[in-house]
């Protein structure tokens, strides 16, 4: 199989004319299950700080212990799912249902706590485990939904429209909050309303078989099935880590992710730049954002065509370009080519690196192996957060970005060694 063209076995069997030139029903449903959901976990992210903070009096430490350790858990807790997932055969739509399910009643815990810093956790702790758990079933059947050379156009769809749900949360929370006077109550429940909604779609839309293993020969889905076939030992060699193709393809992303020092930090140079109000601070992430919608679809398409490998690497060069960016006079160019650069680095590596790594996994095997990779890359990217954090601290921001500009490129000549041009067949 081919990694840096088309993921694809050469001695697969060839694919009818205008085959898989369009996004599969399943990949587009699991898309608007993501929209709906986003909707409503952004409405809560929103407001959650002034909630906590404001409202009920927590310090922003408290806070940040709290929403630093359940984000530490959701890497961890991706490794259940992906194997509750593989286990049995079929059951990608089940757990990642049962993710979705949870974090919408998470908001209805917010609703019940009050002001008990106990049943805040719990329901804190509801979400991210509701989040853990479905992301991995998720991101397999989409991997299997669609045919291999068209994985990276697959993901970058599914990817705007998740994202068009989290632009679109915090202005439906902000509109419910002027709409009541600043109800915090009114907020979870209708965050728990379009929640439930997303598991709706996802059971009426989403075939309860997406994820199953299909019967070779079945058209597209027989493609895939003959793509991926080989001996007993040769798939059990090929799990996760098992696989060394797999494992480089882990390594590179665990180097990229610990030499990022996370999006927070990056908001937080600008403001500090461009002296903006905190009031205005959201909209930062929102322009990263919508950078991202607008790019996700034309870098998966690119990825599909030239292969995987050079987009991802290309993605973290435009980080590092942001780092760079980030130490010119501080003003407004500044802070625009530093959210594009943003966007771009997202668009070439979110979607793309799960459509590089899913062609290595087998079918029964694909959700555990996505949740070995992102629980890698998220882990990595906390060490590599805290590490920015501490030597902020130490040295200051401008040394402290220099190093982490020096740590990015180091790790990008090491991924470009370590990622495979094409695995042995």
């Amino acid at each position: 199989m081919y990694l840096a063209t088309t993921g694809r076995r050469p001695d697969a069997p060839p694919r009818p004319a205008g085959q898989g030139r369009r996004v599969p029903g399943t990949v587009i449903a699991l898309g608007a299950v993501s929209l709906v959901t986003d909707v409503s976990s952004e409405m809560v992210t929103a407001v959650l700080p002034l909630y906590l903070v404001l409202g009920l009096g927590l310090s922003p430490l408290q806070f940040g212990f709290l929403d630093g350790l359940f984000n530490g858990a959701t890497a961890v807790v991706r490794l259940l799912g992906g194997r509750l997932a593989d286990r049995g055969g079929g059951r990608h739509r089940t757990v990642a249902g049962a993710g979705y399910l949870l974090s919408a009643l998470s908001r209805l815990g917010l609703l019940l706590a009050g002001g008990a810093a106990g049943g805040i956790a719990a329901a804190l702790a509801a979400d991210r485990l509701g989040k853990g758990v479905r992301t991995a079933p998720r991101d397999a059947m989409i991997s299997l939904s669609a045919p291999p050379e068209a994985l990276g156009r697959a993901f970058g769809v599914h990817r705007a429209m998740d994202t068009t749900g989290a632009l679109l949360g915090p202005l439906v929370a902000f509109a419910v909050l002027w709409a009541t006077t600043d109800a915090y109550d009114a907020v979870f429940v209708v965050s728990f309303a379009i929640g439930l909604f997303g598991v709706l779609v996802l059971v009426l839309f989403v075939p309860a078989g997406a994820g199953a293993a299909p019967a070779p020969g079945a058209g597209v889905a027989g493609a895939v099935v003959a793509a991926a076939e080989s001996t007993p030992t040769e798939r059990r060699r090929s799990r996760a880590l098992g696989d060394p193709v797999f494992r480089r393809v882990v390594t590179a992303a665990a180097l990229l992710g610990a030499a990022t020092i996370g999006d927070s930090f990056l908001y937080l140079l600008l403001q500090r730049g461009l002296d903006l109000p905190p009031l205005l601070f959201p909209l930062l992430p929102l322009g990263a954002a919508a950078g991202y919608l607008l790019l996700a679809v034309p870098a998966g398409r690119i990825a599909d065509r030239t292969g995987r490998r050079i987009p991802f690497l290309c993605g973290h060069a435009a980080l590092l370009a942001a780092y760079l960016t980030l130490m010119a006079p501080p003003g407004w160019p500044v802070a625009l080519l530093v959210l594009v650069l943003l966007a771009v680095f997202y668009a070439a590596t979110d979607g793309v690196l799960m459509a590089l790594a899913g062609p290595v996994l087998p079918l029964d095997g694909r959700a555990s192996g996505l949740a070995v990779l992102q629980t890698g890359q998220a882990l990595a990217r906390l060490v590599g957060a805290a590490g920015f954090g501490a030597a902020w601290t130490w040295w200051g921001p401008r040394p402290a970005l220099a190093v982490a500009a020096l740590g990015l490129a180091a790790a990008l000549v090491a991924a470009w060694r370590i990622l495979p041009e094409r695995e042995a067949s």
